[in-house]
């Protein structure tokens, strides 16, 4: 299998790193740089510009958005500057980078890479990830079908956006305990367990690695919760797998 660049765009990293797409293993330690404030078009690009330049990258590369991307166009970013919605992604990107490049939505590029080689291998029925981060990406897979771009995080939970009340930027910003998030995170599983009845829900996004420190504390659900494998570098091991 090909050596491939992934790049995961975030809210407030960008991330890459090369994956050997046959094991979803990075082949080099990942560097991060923080996404520019503004996070305007051309200074993301540029960012993304210097990473594939700090690798001396010069095969294929996959890049994820946070936001809706349909045949590489940019249709919503909610937690980045609105001047990207309507931009041909695969364009800018190319055009900054110099390399073919793929372009996808960051979640769905973390449940590709959990389906194939993290928590969800295997996994037959509906299966829900969710990346709780910056705000809340989701992917939903069907017998290991993707159905893309469902943007889950803007469910409507007491008047707000999911994501406004139970994203890890939240928890932070409003200083939530553990507790209390875990709260918040609970009522939000519930109600996406009573839209989808999924077989099993994958949390990923960086807080997945502390998975201890809530996981215990959700209380109403049916169907299995288990921490993303991969953790935050699903999201680049999609990105590559992705643009092979």
């Amino acid at each position: 299998m090909a050596h491939v660049l992934g790049i995961d765009i975030g809210g407030s990293g960008i991330k890459a790193a090369p994956v050997d797409t046959g094991t979803g293993k990075l082949v080099a330690d990942r560097v991060k740089l923080a996404t520019p404030q503004p996070s305007e078009r051309e200074a993301v690009a540029a960012v993304v510009g210097d990473l594939v330049t700090t690798f001396d990258w010069t095969g294929p590369a996959g890049i994820t958005f946070p936001g809706v991307v349909m045949d590489g166009t940019i249709c919503t970013a909610v937690n980045l500057d609105p001047s990207w919605i309507g931009t041909d992604g695969r364009e800018l990107f190319g055009t900054a980078t110099g390399l073919p490049v793929t372009v996808l939505n960051d979640a769905d590029a973390a449940g590709v890479a959990e389906m194939r080689f993290g928590a969800g291998a295997g996994q037959r029925g509906t299966v829900l990830l969710l990346t709780f981060g910056t705000g809340i990406g989701s992917a939903l897979f069907i017998d290991g079908t993707l159905v893309p771009n469902t943007e889950f995080g803007h469910i409507e939970i007491r008047g707000k956006d999911a994501e406004k009340r139970a994203s890890e930027h939240a928890r932070e910003e409003q200083e939530l305990s553990w507790g209390k998030w875990a709260g918040r995170v609970d009522e939000y599983l519930e109600q996406m367990e009573r839209l989808l009845s999924p077989s099993l829900i994958i949390i990923g996004g960086g807080v997945s690695r502390k998975a201890d420190k809530f996981l215990p504390l959700l209380t109403s659900l049916r169907a299995p919760i288990v921490p993303a494998a991969m953790h935050n570098d699903a999201g680049i091991v999609g990105a590559a797998m992705a643009a092979t």
